[in-house]
């Protein structure tokens, strides 16, 4: 017996559901070339614009100047360097939280968070919509594991009503793929009251939302014992690479001893700390970027309704235009790819069947001019489309 990896592949290319890598052939930004072509891209999770921000690419640099290159080991052997330390405590500072606790992926953040905090006899919640991370990180922590109805408090209620041992309350603080904000205050509310812990993973929130830039939960002014555990992750809106898990004394300490993909793994390069540095002052300070962000959102809420494009409730730079089949939603990508804009199609199983979707999404360094040729070229392409 043998795996059949052929068939499994020709079945997924037969949906219209394969993968293909884009070639990026430029540093990151709005104009890139990839495979060859020239393209407006309107598909990166850059936020803020400040992902070849020269700034930090200058810190970038001096941090390989004095940190060299490699993490060399794990945090607890010798890879826990000053710049590792001297970001965490920006960090807390940044949350407004006593403890940070650097991860070298967000992936990894969710992973060690949620089986750190729960194992076997105890409860994790999740929201249905919820990342793969935090996801799996649920199946895999030996709790029991269940799934509430998307941003339901109802729901979630009714959940919390058979939970055992320590319960885990886990939701995105922006949905990855619908753009729409947790109900947090809800959930919060409803988990308190069960004496459950909620976890919150603002991955696409942090430097987006919030007067200062500090996520969905200072968007909602909640406090540390209503959000005990905060995930953000350092490769969006920060523009470098990394995550952090923010929070008390007691937690961070918990996940040094008992996170395994942090204590198994070696510490990002120092340079990526020491650059996101610079990062997190600019995300503080430049605050016309979030306020040119939200001028483009409106702008492009806006036009895309004025074409009869089904836009989804979102508020942040992610702006999916709900298309239907995998078939539909390739066609409009490659349509869009045609005029020289790259606009990424999402499908099954990233998102339910039935709801794929462009998943257009904005950054501070985008013009309004770069919209308005976006919303034009939305109108031809949707036009072809159905003329066909």
């Amino acid at each position: 017996m043998s795996f059949d990896l052929s068939a499994r592949l020709a079945e997924r290319r037969a949906a219209h559901l394969y993968r293909q890598r884009p070639l990026l052939q430029t540093p990151q930004g709005v104009e890139v070339q990839v495979d060859g072509e020239q393209l407006l891209s309107f598909c990166s999770n850059d936020y803020l614009g400040l992902a070849n921000d020269p700034r930090i690419n200058e810190a970038f640099v001096d941090g390989v100047r004095r940190w060299g290159t490699g993490g060399g080991a794990s945090h607890l052997v010798t890879g826990h360097s000053a710049a590792h330390h001297a970001l965490e405590d920006a960090l807390a500072d940044f949350t407004g939280r006593p403890r940070a606790l650097l991860m070298s992926s967000g992936y990894m953040a969710n992973m060690g968070t949620v089986t750190a905090l729960v194992g076997q006899g105890d409860t994790v919640l999740e929201d249905r919509l919820n990342h793969a991370s935090l996801l799996d990180a649920g199946l895999l922590s030996g709790a029991r594991f269940s799934r509430y109805l998307h941003n339901d408090a109802g729901s979630l209620r009714g959940r919390l009503s058979k939970a055992q041992g320590n319960t885990l309350v886990v939701t995105d603080g922006v949905f990855s793929m619908d753009g729409d904000l947790a109900d947090l205050p809800a959930l919060c509310a409803e988990a308190t009251a069960a004496q459950a812990w909620t976890m919150v993973d603002d991955a696409h929130g942090f430097g987006c939302l919030g007067a200062q830039g500090g996520g969905i939960v200072e968007h909602f002014g909640l406090s540390t014992e209503q959000v005990p555990v905060l995930v953000g992750t350092l490769g969006k809106a920060f523009g470098t690479a990394g995550a952090f898990v923010a929070g008390s004394e007691a937690l961070i300490e918990s996940l040094i001893q008992f996170a395994r993909p942090y204590i198994y793994t070696t510490s990002q390069p120092p340079a990526v700390a020491h650059a996101t540095l610079t990062s997190l002052q600019l995300v503080r300070e430049e605050h016309w970027r979030r306020d040119h962000l939200a001028g483009l959102i409106s702008r492009f809420r806006a036009g895309v309704s004025a074409l009869g494009l089904e836009l989804m409730d979102s508020p942040t730079p992610i702006q999916p235009i709900v298309v239907g089949s995998s078939e539909r939603a390739l066609a409009l990508s490659a349509a869009l790819r045609a005029r020289g804009l790259l606009v990424t199609a999402i499908r099954p199983p990233t998102v339910p069947q039935g709801t794929a979707r462009l998943r257009v999404t904005l950054s501070a360094a985008h013009t309004e001019q770069q919209v308005d040729r976006l919303l034009y070229a939305l109108g031809q392409a949707h036009k072809e489309l159905n003329d066909e």
